[in-house]
């Protein structure tokens, strides 16, 4: 039994009808936004390269763009160009990703539509949802575990990498007790998911906590909190840039990782 989530879990049952109220206020005041057009692309590189690296990205809301009108300005969009000039490729990029989906549901519901024969790096967003449902760290390992075997069945030779749980701490649109019962939960599914890659070759989780601070310092940025996101909740275009250079910069760092 993982200690932390059962001390959340003993300090927030109280307060699940408070939780459950403030969430309905807040749904009702966030706009509806739809996720974003054009779910595939190539990116060029600047330099004259012969090698083609095919990616797929594979998620919840934010990988499904929603908060930007199309992908191209989304975080695969940008993670191709952001690979491309790391590694001086050409990225042929494709989306398969729906607002609100879980762990569970990508692998039941989008992975057997995965129309690709090949691919040679596969990047994973998720967390927001499990952790707004509420699920346990154990049965988030085991779906984690079903979702990696499920991709590498389909592309034994693809890297992964899971992309940094969603900073939900961060958001501006919720309230203090959901920040902390969702926000701390997150953290916890974070950290089994580290413990889960550690079992697979080439799987790899961007472990770094986002923080709007952290990525100010690190990116030399400027602006206001309301910048990085479209409603509150999901990214803004400059999030989804910033995201995407820091995730393209974990694969660079990445030792086992050549193309």
């Amino acid at each position: 039994m993982n200690v932390k989530y059962l001390f959340g879990a003993l300090v927030s049952f109280p307060l699940l009808p408070l939780m459950y109220y403030q969430g309905k206020q807040i749904r009702a005041t966030i706009p509806q936004l739809p996720e974003a057009k054009g779910t595939a692309g190539m990116y060029s590189s600047q330099k004259t390269s012969d090698k083609l690296l095919k990616v797929l990205t594979i998620g919840e809301s934010t990988i499904a763009g929603v908060g930007v009108n199309t992908h191209e300005e989304g975080f695969s969009g940008a993670l191709a160009k952001e690979i491309s000039e790391l590694f001086d490729v050409d990225v042929q990029w494709k989306v398969y990703a729906r607002s609100g989906y879980t762990a569970r549901e990508v692998t039941a519901e989008i992975i057997p539509g995965i129309t690709e024969n090949e691919a040679d790096l596969i990047v994973i967003g998720l967390g927001a949802n499990d952790a707004f449902t509420l699920n346990h760290p154990a049965r988030w390992r085991t779906e984690i575990r079903s979702l990696i075997e499920a991709l590498k069945a389909k592309f034994p030779e693809a890297a992964i990498i899971f992309c940094n749980m969603p900073p939900i701490k961060e958001f501006p649109a919720f309230t203090s007790l959901i920040k902390f019962t969702v926000g701390n939960l997150v953290e916890i599914l974070g950290k089994e998911l580290q413990k889960v890659v550690e079992d697979y070759q080439d799987v790899r989780y961007c472990e770094e906590k986002i923080t709007l601070h952290g990525w100010i310092d690190k990116f030399k940025l400027s602006g206001n909190k309301e910048d990085f996101f479209s409603d509150g909740v999901h990214p803004s275009k400059l999030t989804y840039q910033i995201w995407a250079k820091a995730v393209a910069i974990e694969l660079y760092k990445n030792e086992r990782i050549h193309w």
